[in-house]
């Protein structure tokens, strides 16, 4: 009969493999807002976000209700990294009453605990926030506000369920005239004893409350009103379980948090309340459940929590003594009365030295006369009841270790984990079988147990000071980084100020003043879907250049390109060498697609500043980019590669467009979408281009019909109309510049500024010690080293955090999970600006296009290039929700580009010759 008790009282590995799984479903049910409402483990955010870094320091308040007394300490913290904290304490007996009255009553006496604590320690008048310990189940909606679901424990107070038990203690706090303290964070017990690991230097992720948790006795280096302090009186506050975790904010989705950690606690004593523990219950659990005052709920608490296993244990001997195993000399019916037998005794039963010994006592204390073998195989019952509590403890903390190690993406984790209550500090074998165990079921998984140091006094004041911290370094960054976030007003006033400038550029007189230079490009259409033939295509933008050909049928448009490279030597030598550089590649080409016999107009996308002064006709105002051709600035770019052609005697060339990559990225997205009148590139620098009405464009002759208007408004506030939008991190960004001053409006939002100004941002944050620990970094000093590409990848939905740090260690920064947060957050506001900036200035094109036209609502399509929009994991959208915002009356869809300066130019070409005649044979 006792090895048939001990052995269901035993679960094999294999079924502790099956617990651990239905944990880890059953947490995965409370993290997801679908399925939130069934999940037995509740999953509930805790609203902190950070583990003690060691420099948190100030005076805190703490109030701990417990189950039959309030205890009140100060703690001072000295940013010493948390190794002496100095506390002051007093524990106040509650009266019975008060725990079945009204809530008033309860927070009443509460508040009248903290004043009488106060006076009796002189306490300064300065702010003191308080961390108020409530070991009761909360909705909690931030870290100071939260809702009682339910009262336990013996508590059951009047109107205080569904409201916020934090307000209720500031009312009752303030009724006492103690208007200097402020309650600023709630926790349960559970989440204090994870901050009390915390705080050796070394990070601890996880904690685990098994049993009774007491008011400990004071460590040597605690002080009481600068003199050393005899301990408290040992007292209980909580006998049963619960474990918590830091999770990625972004998985709990019942908190609106979606960056950084949450600490989440999971509430699993109630893991099984569904059945899903049924095949490992005993009948002795089946008893001690129906004989609960809930019967049927926390079935997982009922299995290991200290308050039932006295009571398992008590039923297992009961049936055993009605079997004749046991106490064959006398009557046992003393067994079935409740709670004879309580978790204390248990623990010294199994003790290895004296456990036979306090199991005598134990046993004829209770009226009964057992043998030697009585008392051995109680002694054995008890070890296997604890025991089993340890292996499926082991079970939910090995679904907790695997849940973190799939969600970060780790082959390995290696976490601490703090834990607490009377089972693992009363039987050394408990610690052993929790770490084996969980050993054994999360192999992938390095966990070290740390027992904790009073996680309700301790452990709530680092919660308080941690919340401080956080809430301070908060206030920093939000005052360094408001100047880069742009409010509605500021939008708005970009549009009409972008609106103005476009109207100066327009303007015959008033041209020469503008920022945005507004220039003609002589385009007077966009393709309609009837162009048809062969076309060449250069692309002439840096060392590499490409020749294309683009067949446009019935069928679509074929392509096809073969790029080309212009050595050094010949970009810095003349203009003839160059064109005639050019000219052989495109002789190349032509022979290699069989098109020497035939004479294409060509498109010649000319990436560098032109003056255009007709379709075909562009004056070179200056080279960039490394070149320095003589002969050639001041001359017809066209004109140039034509002459070139005819000293090559290739006459199968005729140059009928020259064109700039943002017209033809326009035309390119025209080919698809007739309504495509807008061009914008946001790449590596950034430009728009648009179709104006000729009546309004004064600086070319001509009143009816459109032209393609190219803005050049990367120099849009070159004229100082956007100085109060430049932040400090924007002028030292300039300053660097080979053009300081100029192309303003681009150097906001290109990719090729992006990284600069986040690197700035990040040296002003370590230099207030809010990133990497204020640690020099001299890489990041270099400039350049912070590549917009980044900004790109760490913005990623769902990227991992580990890989954010990944990219920063990279550049040498060793970043915490915090600073890998504060890094993506810089990221985002300085795109996020660049987006709105985009947005704004492109409301003022579709609105002046809107108003030229004079309707009530314009639809129009943008086709769009440039790698920060197509590879940034947000730009575009952000661009797209703020142009909705701005231009309302505007329905404007964005369509990629595909080869604007190579097919667009050709299109560019196409229309032109639209309705022309057919070109020949030479």
């Amino acid at each position: 009969q006792v090895q048939r008790a001990l052995l269901a009282l035993t679960v094999p590995l294999e079924t502790l493999q099956t617990v651990k799984g239905r944990m880890l479903q059953a947490m995965r049910k409370g993290l997801s807002r679908q399925t939130h409402a069934q999940a037995n483990v509740r999953m509930l955010p805790t609203y902190i976000c950070s583990t003690p870094d060691g420099t948190e320091k100030g005076d805190l308040l703490v109030v701990e209700l417990c189950q039959s007394h309030v205890r009140t300490l100060r703690v001072t913290l000295l940013g010493d990294g948390n190794q002496s904290p100095q506390v002051m304490y007093k524990i106040f007996d509650m009266p019975r009453d008060i725990m079945q009255g009204k809530g008033e009553a309860l927070f009443d006496f509460i508040a009248q605990c903290v004043r009488q604590f106060l006076a009796g320690i002189s306490s300064p008048q300065h702010r003191l926030p308080l961390g108020f310990v409530f070991p009761f189940s909360c909705r909690q909606i931030r870290l100071d506000k939260a809702e009682l679901i339910s009262w336990s424990k013996g508590f059951s107070c009047s109107d205080v369920e569904g409201k916020d038990v934090v307000q209720l203690l500031q009312s009752a706090i303030n009724k006492q005239e103690l208007y200097h303290v402020d309650v600023v964070a709630l926790m349960n017990d559970t989440v204090g004893t994870m901050m009390t690991c915390s705080m050796e230097g070394k990070p601890c992720e996880v904690a685990l409350v098994v049993g009774e948790q007491r008011a400990p006795r004071v460590p040597a280096g605690w002080v009481l009103g600068g003199l050393r302090q005899c301990s408290p009186p040992s007292l209980p506050t909580d006998t049963g379980t619960n474990s918590c975790f830091m999770a990625k904010a972004q998985q709990v989705e019942m908190a609106e948090e979606t960056s950084g950690w949450m600490c989440v606690n999971t509430e699993w004593g109630c893991f099984g309340d569904d059945g899903s523990l049924s095949d490992i219950l005993t009948p002795y659990d089946q008893c001690v459940d129906q004989e609960s005052s809930n019967p049927g709920e926390k079935r997982f608490e009922k299995l290991v929590g200290s308050l039932y296993l006295g009571e398992i244990i008590r039923h297992a001997l009961t049936a055993l003594a009605a079997e004749k195993a046991l106490f064959t000399g006398s009557s046992a019916a003393v067994l079935r009365t409740k709670d004879v037998l309580k978790t204390q005794q248990v623990l010294e039963i199994i003790d290895n030295e004296e456990g036979m010994t306090k199991a005598r006592r134990t046993l004829e204390a209770l009226g009964l006369r057992p043998s030697e073998r009585d008392c051995c195989r109680v002694q054995q019952i008890c070890r296997a009841v604890v025991s089993r509590a340890a292996a499926l403890c082991a079970a939910g903390l090995a679904a907790i270790l695997s849940h973190m190690c799939q969600s970060r993406e780790l082959e390995r984790l290696v976490v601490n984990v703090g834990v607490d209550g009377e089972l693992y500090r009363g039987y050394t074998r408990f610690g052993e079988i929790l770490q084996s165990v969980t050993g054994l079921l999360a192999p992938e998984c390095t966990a070290t147990l740390l027992p904790s140091v009073d996680g309700t006094g301790r452990g709530a004041a680092m919660v308080t000071a941690v919340a401080l911290r956080l809430a301070a370094q908060r206030r920093e960054v939000d005052q360094l980084l408001a100047p880069l976030r742009l409010s509605r007003t500021d939008l708005e006033r970009v549009q009409a100020l972008m609106r103005q400038e476009m109207e100066l550029g327009l303007g015959r007189e008033t041209n020469a003043n503008a920022s945005v230079r507004m220039l003609p490009t002589y385009v007077c259409g966009t393709p309609n879907g009837t162009e048809r033939g062969e076309f060449l295509a250069l692309d002439l933008g840096g060392t590499n250049f490409r020749v294309l050909v683009v067949r446009m049928t019935q069928d679509g448009i074929h392509v096809a390109s073969e790029s080309y490279v212009i050595p050094t030597a010949v970009t810095q030598s003349t203009g003839e060498a160059l064109f005639d550089h050019i000219i052989e590649c495109i002789v190349d080409f032509q022979g290699k697609q069989n098109l020497m016999e035939q004479v294409l107009p060509l498109g010649f996308t000319f990436s560098f500043p032109c003056q255009q002064l007709g379709l075909d006709k562009a004056v070179l105002l200056s080279w960039t980019k490394g070149f320095s051709a003589s002969g050639c600035v001041g001359q017809d770019v066209a004109q140039l590669l034509q002459e070139a052609a005819q000293r090559k005697q290739h006459l199968g060339l005729k140059v009928v467009a020259v064109v700039n990559d943002t017209v033809g990225t326009m035309m390119s997205c025209g080919s698809g979408d007739p309504k495509c009148e807008i061009g914008l590139i946001v790449g590596t620098g950034t430009n728009a281009c648009y179709m104006e009405e000729m009546k309004n464009v004064g600086t070319v002759e001509g009143e009816q019909g459109r032209m393609c208007i190219n803005m050049e408004w990367g120099a849009f506030g070159d004229n100082g109309c956007l100085d109060d939008i430049f932040t400090d991190f924007d002028r030292l960004v300039d300053e660097k510049t080979i053009n300081v001053g100029k192309q303003r409006f681009e150097k906001l939002i290109s990719g090729m500024y992006l990284g600069e100004i986040v690197r700035h941002i990040l040296l002003a944050l370590v230099e207030k010690q809010l990133l990497f620990h204020g640690k020099p970094c001299p890489k990041l000093q270099t400039r350049d080293i912070f590549q917009t590409k980044f900004l790109s990848t760490i913005e990623i939905d769902g990227l991992a955090l580990r890989q954010v740090q990944a990219i920063l260690q990279d550049l040498e920064l060793q970043a915490s999970f915090e600073d890998s947060v504060l890094v993506q957050e810089v990221c985002q506001t300085v795109s996020l600006r660049a987006a709105q900036l985009c947005a704004a200035g492109l409301a003022a094109v579709v609105e002046k296009m809107r108003d030229n036209r004079g309707l009530s609502q314009l639809v129009v399509t943008v086709g769009v290039d440039g790698t920060l929009y197509k590879m940034h994991p947000r730009f575009s959208q952000h661009l797209q929700q703020t142009l909705q915002d701005l231009a309302p009356n505007c329905t404007v869809t964005f369509v990629e580009s595909e080869d604007g300066s190579g097919k667009g130019a050709a299109l560019v070409a196409a229309v032109a010759c639209r309705g022309a005649e057919p070109w020949g044979q030479p």
